[in-house]
């Protein structure tokens, strides 16, 4: 099959976009097209910080689109991050393609994904989040970047008052709102559906998927949605105008401005130095009366968003024990301690669900709760709003395969949230003992199709297996909002029929009936 059509420019590796045309590559061997570093808006630069993104400037030229363009200011929390992107500017607003189609006028299923990273860190460069996988089994996929910390999610009084909708805060999910609709006036030119766009993310990317199902100003572009691992909802739900513009306001005290054009006039290195962790500082979406009109819960309960099939499910050990011990040592007494401030008065019902009596138990019963509390509750949360209100099926999933054992040239090296490792004194300081199941973020090699462009764990012909179904799965659903199809176990709907079952992912996928309801439904008392 030719790679030269002059009839039609992606026969060229050119596309046409409103915005100008782009030349990227394409791969000989997998038949895949990729485009690079596309500006999906305007450099938020100068006046533009703080503001929701506005058009890509037009160009003239041809435009080559063969390196990913800078990531998105950030500080680094997450040593294991790999990133493939040109250095890192506020001038972060690009995205990314990976097309099989030979010709614009086919019309493939579209996947637009949205990196994790807490919306403090993260990009759309990150190795794991490849679309070449993907798109060699027939989809077009992309990623986006979108504004983080500060620069992403600052609510203040002044960025209030001069927006015409009265709202500030939410600028990282506007964009990723921004990128959606670039997809939907763009994606033809690069033979692509625009009626057939599912958006997915992992942690603060699925957080976001939450959101744009949410928003008026994205819910109408969707055709389905995939989240693993966070919701705007519970523990990790959005914060008040008001509280958030409280905290905007420290912020801003903290680097000695009384003003907003202060703030405007500092360099992005001393606002993102400012930006380092400590109490009380939490840079977070936002009810802003505008991307937000009210808390999601409160926008799926009452059957507004997006109906949309939903995928979506969280992994089998989410967090750590020290997470909630930090450094107590885990037995019964510091458990106890430990959840009376996040339990209160549900203390009691919750060490009956969680039983500890020794220390093995109380690892794995604060590795459990601490789980469900920051991750799970919230996942299952939006899976069930939405399954009752959404008209549309809901595919819930447990992922329970962990990785396997790191490469013995890793040495000393300790596993880190992003899929890489962290070295040197860092590590000694985290060093914990070996996850019993899958942790945080272990699935996005395996459903993207990425394990290759991990080398610090030493996959097996299992992972392989794994990661081919994942990636059938996920090309199922973008397809037709549905991950069935012949040769794979049954998946079904967990909001239809009597009993809830989920999907348990790994080696042997089978769907069972839901398990630790119970616990969940007790955290929905306290979760806040």
């Amino acid at each position: 099959m030719s790679s030269e059509r002059p009839d039609d420019p992606l026969g060229q590796n050119r596309a046409m976009t409103a915005s100008g045309t782009v030349e990227g590559t394409l791969d000989p061997v997998g038949r895949v097209r990729s485009f690079k570093g596309i500006p999906f808006a305007a450099p938020p630069l100068g006046d533009l910080r703080w503001r929701p993104p506005q058009p890509a400037p037009r160009w003239e030229d041809i435009r080559p689109a063969t390196a990913f363009g800078p990531r998105a200011m950030q500080l680094a929390l997450f040593g294991d991050m790999n990133f493939r992107s040109d250095g890192m500017s506020e001038d972060c607003l690009y995205l990314n393609v990976w097309t099989p189609a030979e010709s614009s006028r086919e019309r493939r299923p579209v996947l637009l994904y949205f990196y994790g990273g807490g919306n403090q860190a993260g990009d759309g460069s990150e190795p794991r989040y490849d679309g070449a996988s993907l798109a060699a089994r027939g989809i077009v996929a992309l990623t986006a970047n979108y504004r983080l910390n500060v620069f992403g999610f600052l609510a203040h009084p002044e960025l209030s008052a001069e927006s015409p909708a009265g709202a500030s805060g939410n600028y990282g999910h506007l964009d990723q709102a921004a990128a959606i609709r670039w997809v939907r006036e763009n994606i033809a030119a690069f033979g692509g559906d625009p009626d057939r766009i599912t958006i997915a993310g992992e942690s603060a990317g699925s957080m976001g998927v939450s959101a744009q199902m949410a928003s008026p100003l994205a819910r109408d572009l969707l055709a389905g949605a995939i989240g693993s691992s966070g919701a705007l909802m519970g523990a990790l739900r959005a914060a008040p105008l008001a509280a958030a513009e409280h905290m905007g306001l420290e912020y801003a005290a903290s680097l000695g401005a009384s003003s907003l054009a202060e703030l405007r006039a500092m360099p992005a290195e001393r606002l993102l130095a400012a930006c380092a962790p400590r109490p009380g500082l939490e840079f977070k979406s936002v009810v802003d009366g505008y991307f937000l009109p009210r808390p999601p819960e409160e926008i799926y309960a009452a059957g507004e968003q997006a109906r949309v099939p939903l995928l979506c499910g969280w992994n089998s050990e989410e967090m750590s024990y020290k997470t909630l011990l930090e450094d107590s040592e885990p037995t019964p007494e510091n458990f106890a301690a430990a959840l009376r401030p996040i339990c209160r008065e549900w203390t009691e019902a919750a060490l009956a669900l969680y039983p500890a009596a020794t220390v093995d138990q109380t690892i794995a019963a604060a590795t459990e709760f601490t789980s469900d509390f920051v991750i799970a509750h919230n996942t299952w949360k939006w899976c069930e709003l939405h399954g009752r209100t959404g008209g549309a099926p809901v595919f819930r999933y447990l992922y329970a395969h962990p990785r396997p054992p790191m490469r013995p040239e890793m040495g000393d090296a300790v596993a880190g949230f992003a899929g890489g490792v962290i070295t040197g004194p860092e590590a000694a300081a985290q060093r914990t003992p070996p996850p019993r199941g899958a942790v945080h973020s272990a699935e996005i090699e395996y459903a993207m199709g990425n394990l290759a462009t991990n080398h610090v764990y030493a996959w097996t012909g299992e992972d392989e297996r794994v990661s081919a179904l994942m990636q059938a799965y996920y090309v199922n659903f973008i397809t037709a909002g549905d991950p069935n199809r012949p040769g794979a176990p049954e998946w079904p709907p967990a909001n239809q029929g009597e009993t809830v079952r989920v999907m348990t992912l790994g080696p042997n996928p089978r769907a069972e009936p839901e398990r630790g309801r119970e616990r969940l439904l007790l955290i929905d008392h306290f979760a806040e």
